[in-house]
This record gives structure tokens, C-alpha cells and sequence, in this order.
């Protein structure tokens, strides 16, 4: 634990769009040293946290919704639970499980799902390879990325 308080650094201080730039220019190998490291926590709670605040409400609509995700590549294996529940015009996210019955639940690699949030692969391309795991609604999953505002190089500063 002291390994990990030592190498905490200030996530909030990160940049979305240059992180996001930066993502294209990291070799997988790299990709999956830092996200299956001692920083893996800080790494996705700051990602998940920014999803909220990249939520379009405008574009929810009457949307109500809970998005599962399971992002694999941890410690000896381990897999991170996340869930994002879109209702009455608010985007809320945490960690864990709290709702039965989501709508889609998203299954896929850290790496992968690393390279998806920064727009640096598009989901239908992770999906038709068998990175990226689809279970629940398949019409929602194709266009639940247009709830959020993705950064990235091929989409700075509009959604995808």
C-alpha cells in the first residue's frame, strides 16, 4: 500500500484531451504494465469519475439506463466492476455493482478499454475482434458513446 501511496500522483491535474493524444503514441505493452500496476485504482476511478462530467445530458434525453462494466488486466487477474446508471437527465458512477438488471454490461481488457475512452479504437472495431464483450441491449450499446463527450485525437472537443 505505501508503494502505491508513493507513486500517487494528482489525476485530477491530468489533462483529458493531451491523456487522451498520448494514449495513441503507448504500445500496448506499456499500456498493460500501467494499468495492471499499483496505480490501476487511481487510473480508473479518475476515468470514471471524468465520465460523469463528460456526461450530455442533452443528448439522454429521457434515457434511463445502467451500464455495466467489467474491465479485466488486473492484479493476478482480477477484474474491476464499474457501473454508470443514466437517469432523469443525470449520469451517476461508482464503483462496484448496485443495481441488478443493467441494460448492457461491457466486458473487456484494461488495455482495450484504455484505448476505447480516448477514442483511440472504436468500440465496433473492439467488438467485431472479440476484445470487447457485449451482453444486454446491442442498439443501446451502439450508441451509449454519444452520451458522453469522448476526448481524443480523432475527436477533439466533440462527441463520438
Amino acid at each position: 500500500m505505501s508503494e502505491q501511496a508513493d507513486q500517487a500522483i494528482d489525476t485530477s491535474a491530468v489533462d483529458a484531451e493531451e491523456f487522451a493524444a498520448n494514449m495513441s503514441n503507448v504500445t500496448d505493452d506499456q499500456l498493460r504494465e500501467g494499468i495492471g500496476g499499483p496505480m490501476r485504482d487511481q487510473i480508473l476511478d479518475e476515468i470514471f469519475k471524468r465520465m460523469q462530467e463528460h456526461f450530455r445530458p442533452e443528448a439522454a434525453g429521457d434515457t434511463d439506463a445502467v451500464i455495466h462494466w467489467k474491465i479485466g488486466g488486473g492484479p493476478d487477474g482480477s477484474v474491476d466492476e464499474f457501473e454508470t446508471v443514466i437517469k432523469g437527465g443525470a449520469c451517476d458512477v461508482h464503483r462496484g455493482f448496485q443495481s441488478e438488471g443493467a441494460r448492457v454490461t461491457l466486458s473487456m481488457d484494461g488495455v482495450d478499454f484504455l484505448r476505447l475512452v480516448t477514442n483511440n479504437v472504436p468500440g465496433p472495431q473492439l467488438f467485431m475482434s472479440g476484445k470487447l464483450k457485449i451482453e444486454g441491449d446491442m442498439m443501446f450499446a451502439a450508441t451509449a458513446s454519444s452520451l458522453f463527450t469522448i476526448p481524443g485525437a480523432s475527436s477533439a472537443g466533440s462527441s463520438a
